[in-house]
């Protein structure tokens, strides 16, 4: 019976897997399509003559390379510079006993029930003040730190045993030397977690990059593949080329970090 049970929801799983995956092979498919062919009756599978003009045009003709290097600058920036900031505070709030601790963290945790949208409008008018309007800055900032990320790293740097980082000061390292060398490798699998998260949210972000910036030449991908929808709405083939570009690079960076991200998943990061 258990067999039985076994192969049941080993076959439901992949169903459920094929008509989740499904639309984005056709995606691909479709993009590598002539023009007209994706909205042929019935639908086509595969592509009569294969071709790579979709591309062409997007690159040469449409200038796509530039809202893909934008988004590229404005992900892995915010990335890289929230997992540093992410990563001292969580640890700070994890080994570090100072007046109101437990009051600051919980009053920050609250923070995370507020919907971003109703924040948008005052942090526009203050990054419009401060001269950051279409501004790689302006859109890099507001990502810079985040309540989750915090919780996150605290989550996970808990675990740490205190007798560890009390060796080292013993020894004679000083509190930054502790975070680069001990603390940081330790919480390698969350961190990158944290990264993947990040950089996901990053590239596919749509409406903050559509607030503040103006200028065409500052759009990030999704921003741009909105615009182009407008523009070629009926050329099917040239959205999915579109939306290919668009999709690659975070599935390329979740293969190449997906044991790290199990590792954040399952290990420390929910333990208290």
């Amino acid at each position: 019976m258990r067999k039985l049970y076994a192969y049941i929801l080993n076959f439901l799983l992949l169903v459920a897997c094929f008509f989740t995956i499904s639309p984005l092979l056709w995606m691909v498919s479709a993009s590598f399509m002539s023009i007209g062919e994706a909205s042929q009756i019935p639908i086509r599978i595969l592509p009569q003559n294969f071709t790579l003009e979709n591309y062409k045009i997007l690159f040469s003709r449409l200038n796509l390379s530039r809202y893909f290097i934008n988004s590229l600058i404005i992900s892995l920036s915010v990335t890289f510079i929230s997992l540093f900031l992410n990563s001292l505070a969580g640890y700070a709030f994890a080994k570090y006993q100072f007046k109101k601790r437990d009051k600051i963290f919980n009053f920050l945790l609250s923070l995370m029930v507020i919907p971003g949208q109703v924040t948008m409008l005052p942090l526009f008018l203050m990054l419009k003040n401060l001269g950051l309007v279409n501004t790689y800055l302006g859109v890099i900032i507001p990502g810079m730190c985040s309540v989750f990320g915090i919780f996150m790293i605290r989550q996970y740097v808990i675990s740490i045993p205190d007798s560890l980082i009390e060796s080292a000061r013993m020894d004679g390292a000083g509190e930054f030397q502790i975070y680069l060398k001990i603390i940081l490798p330790l919480c390698k699998p969350i961190l990158i977690t944290l990264g993947l998260f990040t950089f996901i949210g990053t590239w596919n972000d749509f409406l903050w990059p559509l607030i503040i910036m103006t200028d065409n030449s500052m759009y990030t991908l999704p921003v741009a593949i909105a615009n182009l929808m407008g523009e070629h709405s009926a050329d099917v083939e040239l959205m999915m080329a579109g939306s290919v570009i668009t999709v690659f690079p975070i599935l390329l960076v979740f293969a190449i970090a997906q044991n790290y991200y199990i590792q954040g998943i399952m290990g420390g990061a929910l333990k208290e």
